[in-house]
């Protein structure tokens, strides 16, 4: 599954659960609110601080 800005993030979850680990440490936290089963993961970044390019660097490191 190619991970882009615009995945739910449940989607990515539910796919690729080794991945939360990734995103704990960009801090992602709330992995199981009830927003993360309709945010795309550029919202949640954005909700969290997480700049534009921090959200490409995530993406890059979220797809290898």
């Amino acid at each position: 599954m190619k991970i882009t800005k615009n995945t739910i993030m449940s989607e990515i979850l539910q796919k690729n659960p080794e991945k939360a680990e990734i995103l704990f440490e960009a801090g992602m936290y709330c992995l199981s609110c009830p927003m993360s089963q309709q945010e795309t993961l550029e919202q949640g970044c954005l909700a969290h601080g997480i700049s534009k390019k921090e959200i490409e660097e995530l993406v890059e490191e979220l797809n290898k």
